[in-house]
């Protein structure tokens, strides 16, 4: 069942082109998305994690989910655990990833496209994931899919970084005559 995560801040985004998390690993789009601890967000992605965890192990559910937390083999985490990356010290985040592109949208709901500039770490997001149990040859693993975002508004970029500069952010200049060219200097 999918969860809204409202207001978090994006964090090595990946969603416009996809990238392999491990050499030789196949290519995913993906994000990190920050949010306060105690926050309702934590809240709804702890009661889906128990519900998948139910789903999948039953009784074992709560045994499981103590080792998956211990062994760091969550979706969920302690943004402390990151903390000397910008955003994530005192906080939880989740990380999601996804074989498909996921929609990304403004906050009017129109596509957005990878020229637009949003979303860009450190700005604020809609996100919408389905949380699932992994049980396999690969381990046991409670992870995320991202479905899609929504821009919702700007935030102070991580790492000095951020949208790109748009029309807006120059003057406009008045038409002039085209400069003759000279021998006075080369190219």
């Amino acid at each position: 069942m999918p969860v809204m995560l409202n207001e978090v801040r994006g964090s090595f985004l990946k969603l416009w082109t996809p990238e392999a998390p491990t050499p030789g690993a196949k290519p995913k789009y993906s994000g990190v998305f920050i949010f306060e601890k105690g926050s309702e967000n934590e809240k709804k992605v702890k009661e889906e994690i128990q519900r998948v965890a139910n789903d999948k192990w039953g009784e074992k559910a709560a045994a499981t989910l103590k080792q998956l937390t211990a062994s760091q083999k969550l979706c969920l985490r302690d943004g402390d655990t990151k903390a000397d990356y910008d955003g994530f010290e005192g906080n939880m985040y989740i990380s999601a990833s996804n074989d498909k592109r996921p929609g990304v949208f403004d906050r009017d709901r129109t596509p957005l496209t990878e020229q637009d500039g949003r979303p860009y770490p450190g700005c604020y997001l809609n996100v919408r994931v389905e949380i699932w149990a992994q049980d396999n040859q690969y381990g046991r693993r409670i992870n995320a899919q991202i479905l899609g975002v929504q821009f919702s508004k700007d935030g102070t970029p991580f790492g000095g970084g951020g949208a790109p500069a748009t029309a807006d952010d120059f003057p406009e200049l008045e038409v002039s005559a085209t400069v003759e060219a000279s021998d006075d200097w080369d190219v």
